[in-house]
């Protein structure tokens, strides 16, 4: 990309004194030209780290977001080296901060004015760079445990509102990156519009898949609308799994109220309305769950095999589901 950005925050171009370092063909040929805005940022009450971003480009989170349970989180953009997220994570894991990390990574690549890279590490220190070659307008700022980034914007306002907007956010931190990237889309966003967003969020330690959540929309014309609607969603089958879970213990009142709360955070979702449904029915409020069941097989047909294949360990009110469901029949 041309032009030069406007650079605020740490490492603005490479460090002085440093060599030109070697560059695979192979390495330069990954390199793709990603406009977008995006922030990373650790919670030091939980302990987790977590990457979010949004581009007028096609799966943009299979590029910049990277993340991994006890380490830190990358964003990689511009005239983006995918690399650099795996290879900050190994430095971060390896013992480097993310100041460390990133100064490492810079020093070592020819291209450096060409792109702009943040991470976080999971004792809260944070880096970032803006190349001095990042078209405008691309800036930087780096905040307490957090950095919000973004390059070809429609001003230079946007990675300032989302700092201000995530600190000034409540809740877990997939709320308050979201809220992050909808300032930057106040503020003007990408000057191209809008395609795709991601979010990823990692525990403080665990197995390096493990997420609290890691959701992507690949191509919509509003993503970070689609992005909140997915969130939400995966809040609502957490609580499905821990109504599973309890059904397995034998807990069926306990459970039960679990798939309502679970249906009651998605009510559009079929899956979700058949077992909030048969819980409503066994929590005495067949009223609301028989009409919610016959609208689940309305739609598909499916539903009222699976409640004939269901017995009374999975839910007690299955054969009373049936009954109903068949008085309406």
């Amino acid at each position: 990309m041309g032009g030069r950005g406007r650079v605020s925050g740490l490492c603005a171009g490479r460090p002085e004194g440093t060599r030109p370092p070697r560059c695979s063909r192979s390495s330069w040929a990954r390199s793709i030209g990603i406009v977008t805005y995006s922030l990373v940022a650790f919670d030091p009450d939980s302990g987790e780290c977590g990457v979010a971003v949004q581009s007028h480009w096609f799966s943009v989170g299979g590029l910049v977001s990277w993340a991994e349970p006890g380490v830190g989180a990358v964003a990689t953009q511009a005239n983006v080296e995918v690399a650099y997220g795996p290879r900050g994570l190994a430095a971060m894991r390896g013992g480097r901060s993310a100041p460390e990390a990133l100064t490492a990574l810079i020093a070592e690549d020819p291209h450096a004015v060409t792109r702009q890279v943040a991470m976080v590490d999971a004792r809260g220190g944070v880096a970032a760079h803006t190349g001095s070659a990042c078209m405008p307008f691309a800036g930087q700022e780096v905040g307490h445990h957090h950095s919000c980034q973004a390059n070809i914007m429609r001003n230079e306002t946007v990675w300032g509102a989302m700092s201000e907007a995530y600190l000034g956010a409540a809740g877990p931190m997939a709320d308050r990156l979201l809220a992050a990237l909808d300032a930057g889309e106040r503020a003007g966003g990408d000057l191209r519009g809008k395609q795709s967003a991601a979010i990823v969020v990692v525990p403080a330690s665990g197995e390096a898949w493990e997420r609290v959540v890691e959701l992507r929309v690949e191509d919509h014309a509003d993503p970070l609308v689609e992005l909140r609607r997915l969130v939400r969603l995966k809040e609502a089958y957490l609580l499905a799994a821990e109504g599973d879970e309890l059904s397995g213990r034998g807990d069926s009142e306990a459970a039960a109220r679990r798939y309502v709360e679970a249906w009651e955070l998605a009510e559009d979702n079929d899956e979700l309305g058949f077992w909030a449904a048969l819980s409503f029915i066994h929590l005495g409020q067949a009223e609301r769950g028989t009409p919610l069941l016959r609208d689940a097989v309305a739609r598909h047909a499916g539903w009222a095999e699976l409640l004939d294949r269901l017995g009374e360990d999975d839910l007690p009110s299955v054969p009373e589901a049936r009954r109903h469901l068949a008085e309406q029949g």
